[in-house]
């Protein structure tokens, strides 16, 4: 995909100074670029860490990532980012696209992709898939032809539907969505197929599976994302010269001479604490920050941000005293359990012990359950689709919550989401949430980062070129 792309050296005739609001992978990339043309670039982050919504925890032992995020071949931006990080080393792709899928009661099935040129190299796969009976298989093929004729004009023409809706109209049932639809629905829009919106699903379907064979393999982070990202992060931003502020919050922004003026500081909510002044500002944070931020400056603008609402993400992260699953990750299907990865080795489980994640998307059901009912809940569908479960020792159970992990990838998102880059002369937007085609996503936080650099850069080198020309003419 593009965007991977990124300015390259010194562009500026004299240095000008550029805050980074966020510290998560938009602004981190946002930062990258604009010291790499030659600004003098301030981070400022509220959290003590770099990384933003991808991030590690220890409790109990464990390393755990907040979210099990893992990201495709064609994730091109974000995969860019991660060789300036000097993390390639530490994530895998797989050779080709392969999901266990699995049933309470029946034999995994595993999803795989062929060799033929697409359509064709999901063919074999549709053709075997178990889960679904011979003419439901026939018409998810039929379903997927049509999706793959679906132009992004027809797409954002339809976007009052649900992806769901669509697929209904072309001859998918309630059993074929949630079989074998939402198996990259739920983990991609952070919804499932019935809630989320055509043009966003539409595009994922494209991207990911349908105009190129091997653009859907996926990528796994085998270390935590916090030695993948946050760490390498910060050692990249100092060798850039990026002076990065942690526990640093922004709680103003207002115009000054020749600029911005970022009002904030460290310390508690009474610590007014200064500011930082800056020719050029990044606001990279999610929505619902930025528009408290920015409000005072762009007024009633800013509230159809606020309408892209949110929707959570649950972790369970399970132990046991053995070994229960073989696959590095699996899909469930006909139960509870999403999808469920082995981080054993990431998280530091030892002694034979295995430590399952379970990753629940469009969470908003668990999102109100206590830990003990999600116990009662997913203990017994882990036993149901890991025979060797049942007579594992439960050693561990933790949750973690993300109530607001994505923007609300519902119809209608289309015309709430800003383009990435510039709101007004020296201040451009970043994130997940910001219009780069795809749902809030690793690939999108790195390619709007990218986006607001480059936009900022050429108001920046703008905005110096006019004094000089005007010098120039007397």
């Amino acid at each position: 995909m593009g965007g991977g792309s990124r300015p390259g050296g010194d562009l500026f005739v004299s240095a000008p100074r550029v805050v980074v609001v966020g510290g998560g992978l938009a602004g981190i990339t946002a930062a990258l670029d604009l010291a790499d043309a030659g600004a003098e670039v301030t981070l400022a982050e509220v959290r003590p860490r770099l990384g933003g919504a991808a991030y590690s925890v220890s409790r109990e032992g464990l390393e755990m990532d907040n979210g099990q995020h893992v990201f495709l071949r064609c994730c091109d931006a974000y995969r860019g980012l991660l060789g300036r990080l000097g993390s390639s080393d530490l994530v895998s792709v797989q050779p080709r696209l392969r999901i266990p899928v699995l049933r309470p009661g029946h034999e995994p099935y595993v999803l795989r992709r062929g060799g033929l040129a697409p359509p064709l190299h999901l063919a074999g796969a549709l053709a075997r898939y178990r889960h679904l009976p011979p003419h439901e298989r026939l018409g998810a093929a039929r379903a997927a032809l049509a999706l793959m004729r679906l132009t992004p004009e027809r797409a954002h023409a339809l976007e009052g539907l649900t992806l769901g809706q669509w697929l209904a109209r072309h001859g998918q049932g309630p059993r074929a969505i949630a079989a074998l639809w939402d198996l990259i629905a739920l983990p991609t829009l952070n919804l499932p197929a019935r809630e989320a919106s055509l043009e966003l699903g539409a595009f994922v379907f494209q991207t990911g599976l349908l105009q190129s064979a091997g653009a859907g393999d996926i990528g796994f982070h085998e270390h935590t994302l916090s030695d993948t990202l946050g760490s390498p992060a910060e050692r990249a931003l100092q060798d850039a010269g990026v002076r990065v502020l942690l526990g640093w919050r922004a709680r103003g922004l207002a115009r000054g001479c020749g600029g911005f003026e970022v009002l904030g500081g460290a310390g508690g909510d009474g610590d007014e604490g200064g500011g930082l002044s800056a020719e050029g500002v990044v606001v990279a944070l999610p929505h619902e920050r930025a528009a408290g931020l920015l409000e005072p400056l762009l007024g009633e603008r800013v509230g159809a941000w606020r309408e892209l609402g949110s929707s959570p993400i649950v972790n369970l992260h399970v132990v046991y005293d053995r070994r229960v699953l073989d696959e590095p990750f699996a899909a469930g299907v006909q139960t509870p359990v999403q999808y469920v990865f082995d981080r054993s080795r990431a998280g530091g489980a030892a002694g034979g012990h295995q430590y399952l994640a379970v990753s629940l998307s469009g969470a908003a059901r668990e999102m109100r359950m206590s830990v003990d009912e999600l116990r009662e809940l997913y203990v017994p569908a882990l036993q149901a689709l890991l025979p060797r479960a049942r007579e594992a020792r439960l050693e561990l159970f933790l949750v973690t919550r993300e109530h607001a992990a994505t923007f609300r990838a519902s119809p209608g998102t289309a015309a709430l989401r800003p383009q990435p880059g510039p709101v007004m002369p020296g201040l451009a937007l970043a994130g997940t949430w910001t219009a780069t085609r795809w749902p809030a996503t690793l690939e999108s936080a790195v390619m709007s980062g990218h986006a607001a650099a480059r936009a900022l850069i050429a108001g920046l080198e703008g905005s110096a070129a006019e004094p000089a020309a005007a010098l120039a003419g007397r």
